[in-house]
């Protein structure tokens, strides 16, 4: 701890400490600190009682190391449906919409092609006798889904059950009741989908790009520098700008792969990034925008229950190190301090004496 009781002014004697006229200004951060110069002089310096000056409270809070990155409000990226059946298209979905399981994605033939939810593509046609797999667990889990069962609970056989749940299934939709399943008969993705684009065209064929989609929760994308990735935790919780608005949002997936930045003029930037998605807590906080730009704060540490004092309010010692002038009713003197985590204009200090409700001196 530096002793700052030699720093005292005295009312005699030749040598004193003062703030210098040509102030050196240091930027630590977000604030500045005041350099103490000690100079002597053979002249006695008459006394005067100290100007006004500006003060702040010291005070016990709590502080935040933060870093912050540009991002996108959107749906996600966009991903394209493939029609695999053979025919004409015939219906189409609208921009915007809202797709769900079960209901109809597009048509052909004027017959629809639904939605089902699942990971695993249907590689092959389904049937009777088929070899046990996982695609026909994905088949009844859907079927029971959209209200066809019978079969018991959902399995790897493909039973006589099986079939003729499938065939009930194919009567609602007004499809020939075969009891078998084709590949292309429909559409699977992991969840709700939302249309982005409509790009095939009603009596092209079927067999080809029909929509692209997204998924149907706004979040907000940030291409992160990959040297950053520990700012971002899955779970974890960010801070979202978006159109002036502040609002809290949880991260919910750190991308595992980087790929080659760009800077504001699409060159690369040489700083490989990684994409971080942030979904909003209040989806409604982002009004009716479809995209925008937003930028996310990430908390990097966190320090509870610390005195802090504004960044101006440090004087930088000679002998190294920093204290703060307290003032006490006009009458004021320096305490030596240590510091510790600079945020958002504020910095965290201990030392002896200080104490949360003084006040201290400050630039700012």
């Amino acid at each position: 701890m530096t002793d700052v009781t030699h720093l005292r002014p005295r009312r005699r004697g030749r040598t004193r400490w003062f703030v210098a006229a040509a102030v050196l200004v240091v930027v630590l951060g977000t604030g500045s600190v005041v350099i103490l110069t000690r100079v002597s002089s053979a002249t006695p310096v008459q006394e005067a009682a100290p100007p006004p000056v500006e003060t702040a409270e010291v005070a016990r809070t709590d502080l935040s190391e933060e870093e912050e990155a540009d991002g996108t409000l959107g749906y996600g990226d966009e991903s394209a449906v493939q029609g695999r059946r053979p025919g004409t298209v015939t219906s189409l979905p609208e921009a915007g919409a809202t797709l769900t399981r079960c209901k109809p994605v597009y048509g052909v033939d004027a017959k629809p092609v639904p939605l089902f939810y699942g990971t695993l593509p249907f590689y092959r046609d389904l049937a009777t006798g088929v070899d046990d797999g996982a695609d026909v667990k994905q088949l009844e889990e859907n079927l029971k889904a959209c209200g066809f069962g019978g079969f018991g609970t959902p399995d790897k056989k493909f039973t006589a059950a099986t079939a003729a749940a499938l065939k009930k299934w194919q009567k609602s939709l007004g499809l020939e009741q075969t009891g078998s399943f084709g590949q292309g008969d429909v559409v699977l993705a992991a969840g709700e989908l939302r249309v982005s684009a409509v790009t095939a065209k009603l009596g092209s064929p079927a067999q080809g790009e029909i929509v692209k989609t997204t998924g149907t929760v706004r979040s907000v994308q940030v291409k992160l520098d990959a040297a950053k990735q520990d700012l971002a935790q899955s779970g974890a919780k960010a801070s979202v700008t978006i159109n002036g608005r502040t609002t809290p949002g949880t991260i919910t997936d750190v991308g595992r792969s980087a790929v080659e930045g760009k800077d504001a003029t699409g060159q690369n930037d040489g700083k490989p990034k990684i994409t971080v998605t942030v979904r909003l807590d209040d989806p409604a906080a982002a009004g009716s925008l479809d995209s925008a730009p937003a930028t996310v704060r990430f908390t990097k540490d966190v320090h509870r229950g610390v005195l802090a004092v504004p960044v101006g309010a440090l004087l930088a010692l000679a002998e190294g190190g920093y204290a703060v002038e307290v003032d006490e009713n006009g009458k004021r003197r320096l305490i030596a301090v240590h510091t510790g985590l600079f945020s958002g204009g504020k910095v965290e200090v201990t030392g002896d004496g200080l104490a949360a409700g003084m006040r201290v001196v400050t630039t700012s």
